[in-house]
Protein backbone atom coordinates (compact mmCIF):
# COMPACT_ATOMS: atom_id res chain seq x y z
CA UNK A 1 0.00 0.00 0.00
CA UNK A 2 0.96 3.75 -0.86
CA UNK A 3 2.04 4.75 2.77
CA UNK A 4 4.18 1.55 3.64
CA UNK A 5 5.82 2.29 -0.11
CA UNK A 6 5.98 5.82 1.19
CA UNK A 7 7.62 5.43 4.54
CA UNK A 8 10.20 2.95 3.40
CA UNK A 9 11.81 5.96 1.26
CA UNK A 10 11.50 8.48 4.23
CA UNK A 11 12.89 6.48 6.86
CA UNK A 12 14.55 2.81 6.28
CA UNK A 13 13.40 0.36 8.72
CA UNK A 14 15.94 -2.10 10.27
CA UNK A 15 14.32 -5.19 8.48
CA UNK A 16 11.67 -4.67 5.47
CA UNK A 17 10.44 -8.13 6.13
CA UNK A 18 8.55 -6.40 9.72
CA UNK A 19 5.25 -4.84 9.02
CA UNK A 20 5.02 -0.66 9.62
CA UNK A 21 2.87 0.08 13.32
CA UNK A 22 -0.43 0.78 12.77
CA UNK A 23 -0.21 3.89 14.67
CA UNK A 24 2.34 5.30 11.85
CA UNK A 25 0.47 4.16 9.11
CA UNK A 26 -2.75 6.20 10.13
CA UNK A 27 -0.93 9.06 11.11
CA UNK A 28 0.94 9.37 7.60
CA UNK A 29 -2.78 8.83 6.28
CA UNK A 30 -4.19 11.60 7.95
CA UNK A 31 -1.66 14.05 7.56
CA UNK A 32 -1.18 12.76 3.83
CA UNK A 33 -4.90 13.74 3.24
CA UNK A 34 -4.64 16.52 5.21
CA UNK A 35 -1.40 18.24 3.61
CA UNK A 36 -2.39 17.48 -0.37
CA UNK A 37 -6.01 19.26 0.50
CA UNK A 38 -4.32 22.05 2.31
CA UNK A 39 -1.51 22.26 -0.60
CA UNK A 40 -3.77 21.95 -3.54
CA UNK A 41 -3.82 24.91 -5.80
CA UNK A 42 -5.91 27.03 -8.28
CA UNK A 43 -3.41 26.79 -10.13
CA UNK A 44 -1.93 22.92 -10.61
CA UNK A 45 1.34 22.90 -11.65
CA UNK A 46 4.77 20.82 -11.29
CA UNK A 47 6.28 23.08 -8.77
CA UNK A 48 3.09 23.24 -6.16
CA UNK A 49 3.22 18.90 -6.82
CA UNK A 50 6.60 19.36 -5.60
CA UNK A 51 5.82 21.63 -3.19
CA UNK A 52 3.19 19.21 -1.60
CA UNK A 53 5.09 16.32 -1.70
CA UNK A 54 8.35 17.81 0.40
CA UNK A 55 5.71 18.88 3.23
CA UNK A 56 4.32 15.50 3.08
CA UNK A 57 7.74 13.99 3.56
CA UNK A 58 8.37 16.43 6.19
CA UNK A 59 5.57 15.74 8.86
CA UNK A 60 5.95 12.00 8.25
CA UNK A 61 9.44 12.00 9.65
CA UNK A 62 7.63 13.95 12.45
CA UNK A 63 4.90 11.58 12.77
CA UNK A 64 8.05 8.78 12.93
CA UNK A 65 10.03 11.31 15.80
CA UNK A 66 6.94 11.37 17.69
CA UNK A 67 6.23 7.62 17.76
CA UNK A 68 9.29 6.76 19.14
CA UNK A 69 8.85 9.27 21.89
CA UNK A 70 6.16 6.98 23.05
CA UNK A 71 6.02 4.61 26.08
CA UNK A 72 6.72 0.63 24.24
CA UNK A 73 3.20 0.16 26.20
CA UNK A 74 1.31 2.46 24.51
CA UNK A 75 3.12 1.71 21.51
CA UNK A 76 2.84 -1.94 21.78
CA UNK A 77 -1.31 -1.20 22.38
CA UNK A 78 -1.88 0.43 19.27
CA UNK A 79 -0.09 -2.00 16.75
CA UNK A 80 -0.24 -4.93 18.31
CA UNK A 81 2.59 -6.30 17.07
CA UNK A 82 4.51 -6.68 20.18
CA UNK A 83 6.39 -9.76 18.77
CA UNK A 84 8.46 -7.42 16.23
CA UNK A 85 12.22 -7.69 17.40
CA UNK A 86 13.04 -3.75 17.25
CA UNK A 87 9.39 -3.15 19.36
CA UNK A 88 10.84 -5.89 21.75
CA UNK A 89 14.05 -3.88 22.43
CA UNK A 90 12.35 -0.88 22.58
CA UNK A 91 9.84 -2.42 25.41
CA UNK A 92 12.53 -4.01 27.20
CA UNK A 93 14.99 -0.53 28.03
CA UNK A 94 11.66 1.05 28.92
CA UNK A 95 10.63 -1.41 31.60
CA UNK A 96 13.64 -1.97 32.72
CA UNK A 97 14.27 1.76 33.16
CA UNK A 98 11.00 2.52 34.91
CA UNK A 99 11.44 -0.91 36.75
CA UNK A 100 14.63 0.92 38.18
CA UNK A 101 13.23 3.97 38.99
CA UNK A 102 10.81 2.21 41.58
CA UNK A 103 13.56 0.40 42.68
CA UNK A 104 12.02 -3.00 41.61
CA UNK A 105 14.44 -5.66 39.62
CA UNK A 106 12.37 -8.32 37.76
CA UNK A 107 13.20 -12.07 38.06
CA UNK A 108 16.15 -13.67 36.20
CA UNK A 109 17.28 -10.05 34.92
CA UNK A 110 20.55 -8.45 34.82
CA UNK A 111 20.68 -4.98 36.45
CA UNK A 112 23.72 -4.34 34.11
CA UNK A 113 22.48 -2.16 31.00
CA UNK A 114 21.79 -3.81 27.49
CA UNK A 115 25.10 -4.34 25.77
CA UNK A 116 26.07 -4.56 22.24
CA UNK A 117 25.77 -7.87 21.48
CA UNK A 118 22.01 -8.19 23.15
CA UNK A 119 21.15 -5.44 21.12
CA UNK A 120 22.03 -7.01 17.78
CA UNK A 121 20.56 -10.42 19.06
CA UNK A 122 17.40 -8.44 19.59
CA UNK A 123 17.61 -6.98 15.98
CA UNK A 124 18.78 -10.01 14.16
CA UNK A 125 22.15 -8.48 13.31
CA UNK A 126 25.72 -9.84 12.95
CA UNK A 127 27.42 -10.28 15.61
CA UNK A 128 30.82 -8.40 15.89
CA UNK A 129 33.61 -10.06 18.14
CA UNK A 130 34.83 -6.72 19.24
CA UNK A 131 32.87 -3.43 19.88
CA UNK A 132 34.20 -0.39 20.55
CA UNK A 133 34.15 0.97 24.41
CA UNK A 134 33.38 4.24 26.33
CA UNK A 135 35.88 3.09 28.84
CA UNK A 136 39.48 4.79 28.44
CA UNK A 137 41.75 1.78 27.86
CA UNK A 138 44.57 1.40 30.22
CA UNK A 139 47.73 3.44 29.33
CA UNK A 140 45.89 6.25 26.87
CA UNK A 141 44.83 8.18 29.88
CA UNK A 142 48.08 10.37 29.69
CA UNK A 143 48.64 12.48 27.04
CA UNK A 144 52.33 12.77 27.61
CA UNK A 145 54.64 10.48 26.11
CA UNK A 146 55.92 8.24 29.04
CA UNK A 147 59.57 8.00 29.30
CA UNK A 148 61.44 4.65 30.17
CA UNK A 149 62.45 3.54 33.50
CA UNK A 150 66.04 4.59 34.06
CA UNK A 151 67.94 2.73 36.70
CA UNK A 152 69.80 6.26 37.68
CA UNK A 153 73.23 6.26 39.50
CA UNK A 154 73.94 7.97 42.78
CA UNK A 155 74.48 11.39 42.72
CA UNK A 156 74.94 14.23 44.91
CA UNK A 157 72.81 16.89 43.02
CA UNK A 158 69.18 15.85 42.08
CA UNK A 159 68.82 13.73 38.79
CA UNK A 160 65.44 12.83 36.95
CA UNK A 161 64.83 11.66 33.55
CA UNK A 162 62.29 13.72 31.09
CA UNK A 163 62.03 13.84 27.52
CA UNK A 164 64.65 16.64 26.77
CA UNK A 165 67.05 14.36 29.69
CA UNK A 166 66.22 11.35 27.55
CA UNK A 167 66.71 13.44 23.94
CA UNK A 168 70.70 14.30 25.10
CA UNK A 169 71.42 10.93 26.81
CA UNK A 170 70.36 9.91 22.92
CA UNK A 171 72.11 12.76 21.45
CA UNK A 172 75.39 11.41 22.80
CA UNK A 173 75.01 7.85 22.12
CA UNK A 174 74.50 8.75 18.22
CA UNK A 175 75.60 12.45 16.82
CA UNK A 176 77.21 13.83 19.70
CA UNK A 177 79.28 10.38 20.27
CA UNK A 178 82.53 11.34 18.84
CA UNK A 179 82.60 14.63 20.77
CA UNK A 180 81.68 12.74 24.05
CA UNK A 181 84.10 10.00 23.26
CA UNK A 182 86.63 13.54 23.78
CA UNK A 183 84.96 14.34 27.06
CA UNK A 184 85.14 10.98 28.63
CA UNK A 185 88.61 10.81 27.21
CA UNK A 186 89.87 14.08 28.69
CA UNK A 187 87.85 13.92 32.24
CA UNK A 188 89.74 11.96 34.29
CA UNK A 189 92.59 14.14 34.09
CA UNK A 190 90.89 16.60 35.94
CA UNK A 191 87.80 15.55 37.72
CA UNK A 192 89.94 14.19 40.72
CA UNK A 193 91.36 17.50 41.08
CA UNK A 194 87.93 19.30 40.15
CA UNK A 195 86.36 17.24 42.92
CA UNK A 196 88.76 18.14 45.72
CA UNK A 197 88.42 21.18 45.07
CA UNK A 198 84.42 21.42 45.06
CA UNK A 199 84.43 19.00 48.22
CA UNK A 200 86.83 21.31 50.06
CA UNK A 201 84.26 24.43 49.61
CA UNK A 202 81.57 22.21 50.08
CA UNK A 203 80.02 22.00 47.16
CA UNK A 204 78.21 18.51 45.48
CA UNK A 205 81.43 17.05 43.59
CA UNK A 206 79.19 15.67 40.51
CA UNK A 207 79.15 19.78 39.92
CA UNK A 208 82.46 19.10 37.71
CA UNK A 209 80.08 17.59 34.58
CA UNK A 210 79.39 21.64 34.52
CA UNK A 211 82.82 21.86 32.99
CA UNK A 212 82.00 18.90 30.70
CA UNK A 213 79.48 20.58 29.55
CA UNK A 214 80.80 23.87 29.20
CA UNK A 215 84.27 23.14 27.32
CA UNK A 216 84.46 19.28 27.30
CA UNK A 217 87.44 19.65 29.94
CA UNK A 218 89.48 21.58 27.45
CA UNK A 219 91.28 24.50 28.91
CA UNK A 220 92.08 26.00 25.63
CA UNK A 221 88.29 26.25 24.94
CA UNK A 222 86.93 29.54 23.54
CA UNK A 223 83.51 30.37 22.86
CA UNK A 224 81.77 33.06 20.78
CA UNK A 225 81.10 34.79 23.63
CA UNK A 226 84.58 35.27 24.49
CA UNK A 227 84.25 32.94 27.52
CA UNK A 228 87.58 31.10 27.89
CA UNK A 229 88.81 28.01 29.68
CA UNK A 230 87.27 24.76 31.17
CA UNK A 231 84.38 26.72 32.77
CA UNK A 232 84.06 28.94 30.50
CA UNK A 233 84.26 32.62 31.87
CA UNK A 234 84.10 35.99 30.33
CA UNK A 235 86.29 38.39 31.22
CA UNK A 236 84.38 40.35 33.76
CA UNK A 237 82.83 37.38 35.77
CA UNK A 238 86.55 35.96 35.91
CA UNK A 239 88.04 39.12 37.25
CA UNK A 240 84.99 39.40 39.57
CA UNK A 241 86.67 36.42 41.40
CA UNK A 242 89.88 37.32 41.46
CA UNK A 243 91.46 35.74 38.12
CA UNK A 244 94.11 38.02 36.45
CA UNK A 245 93.19 38.52 32.70
CA UNK A 246 96.16 40.35 30.92
CA UNK A 247 98.74 40.36 27.79
CA UNK A 248 100.73 37.92 29.89
CA UNK A 249 98.14 35.49 31.50
CA UNK A 250 94.81 34.52 31.28
CA UNK A 251 93.94 32.52 34.60
CA UNK A 252 90.39 31.43 33.00
CA UNK A 253 92.75 28.87 31.44
CA UNK A 254 94.15 27.45 34.48
CA UNK A 255 92.09 24.02 35.85
CA UNK A 256 92.95 24.98 39.76
CA UNK A 257 92.71 28.71 39.61
CA UNK A 258 89.17 28.54 37.47
CA UNK A 259 87.53 25.61 39.64
CA UNK A 260 87.98 27.62 42.60
CA UNK A 261 86.46 30.56 40.94
CA UNK A 262 83.86 28.48 40.11
CA UNK A 263 82.82 26.93 42.78
CA UNK A 264 82.32 30.43 44.77
CA UNK A 265 80.55 31.35 41.73
CA UNK A 266 77.86 28.35 42.05
CA UNK A 267 78.27 28.77 45.56
CA UNK A 268 76.79 32.57 45.46
CA UNK A 269 74.02 30.94 42.84
CA UNK A 270 72.84 28.02 44.78
CA UNK A 271 72.50 30.69 47.90
CA UNK A 272 70.25 33.43 45.64
CA UNK A 273 68.13 30.81 44.04
CA UNK A 274 67.02 29.30 46.91
CA UNK A 275 69.32 26.20 46.97
CA UNK A 276 67.87 24.98 43.91
CA UNK A 277 70.74 23.33 41.62
CA UNK A 278 68.48 23.68 37.94
CA UNK A 279 68.13 27.01 38.83
CA UNK A 280 71.64 27.58 39.54
CA UNK A 281 72.83 25.76 36.62
CA UNK A 282 70.79 27.96 34.57
CA UNK A 283 71.86 31.13 36.43
CA UNK A 284 75.95 29.80 35.07
CA UNK A 285 74.80 29.55 31.85
CA UNK A 286 72.62 32.98 31.41
CA UNK A 287 73.43 35.12 34.24
CA UNK A 288 71.75 35.41 37.56
CA UNK A 289 70.15 38.56 36.00
CA UNK A 290 68.56 36.70 33.40
CA UNK A 291 67.11 33.87 35.39
CA UNK A 292 65.59 36.10 38.02
CA UNK A 293 63.48 38.53 35.55
CA UNK A 294 62.42 35.13 33.77
CA UNK A 295 61.21 33.93 37.39
CA UNK A 296 59.33 37.27 37.93
CA UNK A 297 57.61 37.18 34.52
CA UNK A 298 56.32 33.69 35.14
CA UNK A 299 55.71 33.96 38.74
CA UNK A 300 57.40 30.17 39.34
CA UNK A 301 60.78 28.91 40.57
CA UNK A 302 60.57 26.09 38.53
CA UNK A 303 63.37 25.30 36.05
CA UNK A 304 61.22 22.91 33.77
CA UNK A 305 58.01 25.71 33.73
CA UNK A 306 60.43 28.49 32.82
CA UNK A 307 61.85 26.37 30.26
CA UNK A 308 58.24 26.24 28.42
CA UNK A 309 58.32 29.84 27.94
CA UNK A 310 60.07 31.94 25.02
CA UNK A 311 61.90 34.28 27.33
CA UNK A 312 65.00 32.42 28.27
CA UNK A 313 66.91 31.06 25.58
CA UNK A 314 67.32 27.86 23.59
CA UNK A 315 71.16 27.58 25.19
CA UNK A 316 69.91 28.08 28.72
CA UNK A 317 66.53 25.60 28.21
CA UNK A 318 69.19 22.71 26.99
CA UNK A 319 71.57 23.29 29.65
CA UNK A 320 70.29 21.47 32.89
CA UNK A 321 68.61 18.38 30.59
CA UNK A 322 72.26 18.76 28.96
CA UNK A 323 73.84 18.79 32.22
CA UNK A 324 71.68 16.12 33.70
CA UNK A 325 72.26 13.58 30.70
CA UNK A 326 76.12 14.03 31.29
CA UNK A 327 76.36 13.00 34.34
CA UNK A 328 73.92 10.25 34.05
CA UNK A 329 76.43 8.60 31.42
CA UNK A 330 79.57 9.98 32.65
CA UNK A 331 78.75 8.03 35.94
CA UNK A 332 77.97 4.74 34.25
CA UNK A 333 79.63 5.28 30.53
CA UNK A 334 79.88 1.62 30.03
CA UNK A 335 76.06 1.12 30.19
CA UNK A 336 75.41 3.61 27.69
CA UNK A 337 78.11 2.40 25.23
CA UNK A 338 81.17 3.94 25.88
CA UNK A 339 83.34 0.87 27.35
CA UNK A 340 86.06 1.56 24.70
CA UNK A 341 87.13 5.11 25.94
CA UNK A 342 91.23 5.28 26.70
CA UNK A 343 91.37 7.96 28.97
CA UNK A 344 94.12 10.84 29.89
CA UNK A 345 95.74 9.65 33.32
CA UNK A 346 95.18 12.49 36.03
CA UNK A 347 97.15 15.31 36.13
CA UNK A 348 99.60 15.70 38.45
CA UNK A 349 101.31 18.80 39.77
CA UNK A 350 103.80 20.33 42.17
CA UNK A 351 103.76 24.26 42.19
CA UNK A 352 107.14 25.79 42.59
CA UNK A 353 107.39 30.01 43.24
CA UNK A 354 109.02 31.91 40.60
CA UNK A 355 110.87 35.04 42.10
CA UNK A 356 110.91 36.91 38.91
CA UNK A 357 110.19 36.33 35.33
CA UNK A 358 111.66 33.23 33.93
CA UNK A 359 111.87 31.58 30.48
CA UNK A 360 110.11 28.26 30.47
CA UNK A 361 112.61 26.71 28.78
CA UNK A 362 115.04 27.05 31.10
CA UNK A 363 113.01 25.51 34.01
CA UNK A 364 112.39 22.82 31.24
CA UNK A 365 115.87 21.59 31.09
CA UNK A 366 116.68 22.23 34.97
CA UNK A 367 114.14 19.69 35.81
CA UNK A 368 115.08 17.61 32.37
CA UNK A 369 111.33 17.10 30.53
CA UNK A 370 110.31 18.37 27.41
CA UNK A 371 109.36 22.51 26.98
CA UNK A 372 105.34 20.96 25.83
CA UNK A 373 105.15 19.77 29.31
CA UNK A 374 106.03 22.78 31.40
CA UNK A 375 103.67 24.42 28.60
CA UNK A 376 100.36 21.97 29.05
CA UNK A 377 100.90 21.97 32.52
CA UNK A 378 100.82 25.75 33.18
CA UNK A 379 97.85 26.45 30.02
CA UNK A 380 97.55 30.29 31.88
CA UNK A 381 100.49 31.91 30.22
CA UNK A 382 100.49 33.45 26.73
CA UNK A 383 104.35 33.44 26.55
CA UNK A 384 107.12 31.59 26.72
CA UNK A 385 107.80 32.81 30.59
CA UNK A 386 106.56 33.85 33.44
CA UNK A 387 104.64 37.19 33.65
CA UNK A 388 107.10 40.16 34.10
CA UNK A 389 105.13 42.06 36.66
CA UNK A 390 103.95 39.03 38.62
CA UNK A 391 106.39 38.17 41.59
CA UNK A 392 106.41 34.90 43.24
CA UNK A 393 104.40 33.20 40.23
CA UNK A 394 103.37 29.29 41.18
CA UNK A 395 104.44 27.48 38.39
CA UNK A 396 103.20 23.59 37.73
CA UNK A 397 105.73 21.52 37.36
CA UNK A 398 105.41 17.60 37.39
CA UNK A 399 104.91 16.15 39.97
CA UNK A 400 108.14 15.10 42.13
CA UNK A 401 110.54 17.41 40.56
CA UNK A 402 110.30 20.02 42.87
CA UNK A 403 113.40 19.23 44.96
CA UNK A 404 115.30 18.51 41.54
CA UNK A 405 114.51 21.98 40.71
CA UNK A 406 114.90 24.12 43.44
CA UNK A 407 118.38 22.94 43.33
CA UNK A 408 118.83 23.50 40.05
CA UNK A 409 117.49 27.00 39.69
CA UNK A 410 119.42 28.45 42.59
CA UNK A 411 122.44 27.36 40.59
CA UNK A 412 121.18 30.00 37.57
CA UNK A 413 122.19 33.37 37.81
CA UNK A 414 119.09 35.76 37.59
CA UNK A 415 120.26 37.46 33.96
CA UNK A 416 120.47 34.45 32.47
CA UNK A 417 116.67 32.92 33.77
CA UNK A 418 114.92 35.17 30.75
CA UNK A 419 115.82 35.95 27.74
CA UNK A 420 114.57 38.23 24.38
CA UNK A 421 112.78 36.62 21.72
CA UNK A 422 112.12 37.23 18.47
CA UNK A 423 108.03 38.01 18.27
CA UNK A 424 105.80 38.01 14.92
CA UNK A 425 103.23 40.41 13.76
CA UNK A 426 100.84 40.56 11.18
CA UNK A 427 100.64 43.74 9.43
CA UNK A 428 97.72 45.10 6.94
CA UNK A 429 99.29 47.28 4.11
CA UNK A 430 97.51 50.46 3.42
CA UNK A 431 97.44 52.88 0.69
CA UNK A 432 100.81 54.35 0.00
CA UNK A 433 102.76 51.38 2.02
CA UNK A 434 105.72 50.06 0.56
CA UNK A 435 108.30 47.63 1.49
CA UNK A 436 110.69 50.08 2.66
CA UNK A 437 108.33 51.91 4.84
CA UNK A 438 106.89 48.95 6.39
CA UNK A 439 110.82 47.99 6.89
CA UNK A 440 111.37 51.11 8.67
CA UNK A 441 108.88 51.26 10.78
CA UNK A 442 109.42 47.61 12.07
CA UNK A 443 113.17 47.49 12.20
CA UNK A 444 113.98 44.90 9.99
CA UNK A 445 114.95 44.74 6.00
CA UNK A 446 112.82 44.96 3.34
CA UNK A 447 114.16 41.91 1.85
CA UNK A 448 113.50 39.88 5.18
CA UNK A 449 109.93 40.98 4.54
CA UNK A 450 109.80 39.79 0.71
CA UNK A 451 111.05 36.55 1.66
CA UNK A 452 109.10 35.99 4.22
CA UNK A 453 105.29 36.34 2.62
CA UNK A 454 106.74 35.53 -0.68
CA UNK A 455 105.95 38.47 -2.68
CA UNK A 456 106.43 38.77 -6.42
CA UNK A 457 105.49 42.43 -6.91
CA UNK A 458 106.11 44.51 -4.27
CA UNK A 459 104.22 47.39 -5.95
CA UNK A 460 100.72 46.34 -4.61
CA UNK A 461 100.96 45.77 -1.18
CA UNK A 462 97.32 47.65 -0.10
CA UNK A 463 95.00 44.88 1.43
CA UNK A 464 97.60 42.55 1.97
CA UNK A 465 98.43 40.82 5.74
CA UNK A 466 102.37 40.38 5.99
CA UNK A 467 103.94 38.92 8.53
CA UNK A 468 106.61 40.72 9.78
CA UNK A 469 109.00 38.98 12.57
CA UNK A 470 110.86 41.48 14.93
CA UNK A 471 114.21 40.91 16.83
CA UNK A 472 115.08 41.77 20.60
CA UNK A 473 116.98 44.53 19.17
CA UNK A 474 114.25 46.24 17.18
CA UNK A 475 111.55 46.49 20.00
CA UNK A 476 114.00 47.95 22.18
CA UNK A 477 114.45 50.69 19.79
CA UNK A 478 110.81 51.25 19.23
CA UNK A 479 108.39 51.20 22.55
CA UNK A 480 105.81 50.63 20.49
CA UNK A 481 106.87 46.57 19.92
CA UNK A 482 108.24 46.35 23.40
CA UNK A 483 107.49 43.08 25.12
CA UNK A 484 104.84 44.17 27.00
CA UNK A 485 102.78 45.56 24.26
CA UNK A 486 103.40 42.75 22.09
CA UNK A 487 101.26 39.77 21.33
CA UNK A 488 101.56 36.26 22.32
CA UNK A 489 103.94 33.53 21.11
CA UNK A 490 102.14 31.86 18.35
CA UNK A 491 99.77 34.35 18.44
CA UNK A 492 100.19 36.98 15.72
CA UNK A 493 99.05 40.48 16.37
CA UNK A 494 97.61 42.87 14.00
CA UNK A 495 100.51 45.56 14.62
CA UNK A 496 99.14 49.21 13.69
CA UNK A 497 101.24 52.34 12.32
CA UNK A 498 103.61 53.47 14.57
CA UNK A 499 102.96 57.32 13.56
CA UNK A 500 104.55 59.95 15.38
CA UNK A 501 101.82 60.67 18.70
CA UNK A 502 99.04 63.36 18.06
CA UNK A 503 97.75 65.53 20.33
CA UNK A 504 94.38 64.77 20.91
CA UNK A 505 91.66 67.42 21.33
CA UNK A 506 90.59 68.59 24.71
CA UNK A 507 87.96 66.49 25.83
CA UNK A 508 84.52 67.79 25.84
CA UNK A 509 81.52 66.62 28.38
CA UNK A 510 77.85 67.65 27.49
CA UNK A 511 74.78 68.03 29.88
CA UNK A 512 71.39 67.19 28.73
CA UNK A 513 67.79 68.19 29.59
CA UNK A 514 64.78 66.57 28.88
CA UNK A 515 62.22 69.16 27.64
CA UNK A 516 58.61 69.41 29.74
CA UNK A 517 55.20 70.73 29.05
CA UNK A 518 55.56 74.56 29.03
CA UNK A 519 58.55 74.62 28.08
CA UNK A 520 59.99 77.32 25.99
CA UNK A 521 63.84 78.05 24.77
CA UNK A 522 63.49 81.18 26.73
CA UNK A 523 62.68 79.66 30.25
CA UNK A 524 65.26 77.10 29.62
CA UNK A 525 67.89 79.35 28.78
CA UNK A 526 67.21 81.20 32.06
CA UNK A 527 66.89 78.05 34.31
CA UNK A 528 70.51 77.23 33.06
CA UNK A 529 72.12 80.67 33.04
CA UNK A 530 72.90 80.40 29.60
CA UNK A 531 71.91 82.54 26.29
CA UNK A 532 69.51 81.51 24.34
CA UNK A 533 72.09 81.39 21.51
CA UNK A 534 74.37 79.06 22.37
CA UNK A 535 71.35 76.74 23.01
CA UNK A 536 69.73 77.28 19.79
CA UNK A 537 73.35 76.89 18.61
CA UNK A 538 74.32 73.50 20.56
CA UNK A 539 71.12 72.20 19.49
CA UNK A 540 71.11 72.99 16.10
CA UNK A 541 67.62 75.02 16.02
CA UNK A 542 67.10 77.30 14.03
CA UNK A 543 64.11 80.32 13.69
CA UNK A 544 61.61 80.09 16.30
CA UNK A 545 61.22 76.29 17.00
CA UNK A 546 59.17 75.24 19.07
CA UNK A 547 60.70 72.42 21.68
CA UNK A 548 58.96 69.23 21.54
CA UNK A 549 58.44 67.28 25.15
CA UNK A 550 60.42 64.89 25.94
CA UNK A 551 63.34 65.80 23.65
CA UNK A 552 66.81 66.02 25.22
CA UNK A 553 68.75 69.03 24.58
CA UNK A 554 71.98 70.21 25.62
CA UNK A 555 71.81 72.78 27.90
CA UNK A 556 75.57 72.82 29.75
CA UNK A 557 78.99 71.97 28.02
CA UNK A 558 82.39 71.03 29.97
CA UNK A 559 86.11 71.01 28.52
CA UNK A 560 88.75 68.75 30.26
CA UNK A 561 91.29 71.49 30.99
CA UNK A 562 94.06 70.44 33.26
CA UNK A 563 92.45 67.40 34.92
CA UNK A 564 89.74 69.64 35.61
CA UNK A 565 86.44 69.99 34.01
CA UNK A 566 85.57 73.44 33.11
CA UNK A 567 82.57 75.14 31.91
CA UNK A 568 82.78 75.44 27.79
CA UNK A 569 81.63 79.41 27.05
CA UNK A 570 83.04 79.67 23.48
CA UNK A 571 79.67 79.38 21.38
CA UNK A 572 79.50 77.27 18.75
CA UNK A 573 78.26 78.64 15.31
Amino acid sequence: MFPRKFLSNCHPLPDSRYPVPPFCVDSTIFLFYTFAAVKASPSPGITNVRKGNAMIQLFCAAALLAYSCMPASARAADSGAEDAPWMQVASFASENSAARSKGVRRSGESSAPVDEKSLSRALELPVMDTFASSEPSDGFDEFELRIPDYDLPESDIPLTVNSKVEYFINFFQTNGRSWFSKWLSRSERYIPMMKEVLKKEGLPEDLVYLAMIESGFSTHAHSRASAVGPWQFIAGTGKRYSLRIDPWIDERRDPLKSTVAAAMYLKELYSLFNKDWYLAAAGYNAGENKILRAISMYESRDFWELSRGAYLKRETKDYVPKLLAAAIIAKEPAKYGFADVAYLPPIEFDTVTIPSRTDLEVVAKAIDVPYETIRELNPELKRWCTPPDYPDYSLKIPKGKKAVFLSEYAKIPENERYAERALSFRYRAVKGDTLESIARRFGVRAEEIASLNNLRNARKLKGKVLRVVVGPEARKADTALAPEKAAPEKVDAVARKAEPEKKSPPREVAHYYTVRRGDTLNSVARRFNVSTRIIAAWNNIKGKMTLKPGKRIIVAKYVEKGGKMTPLEKENG
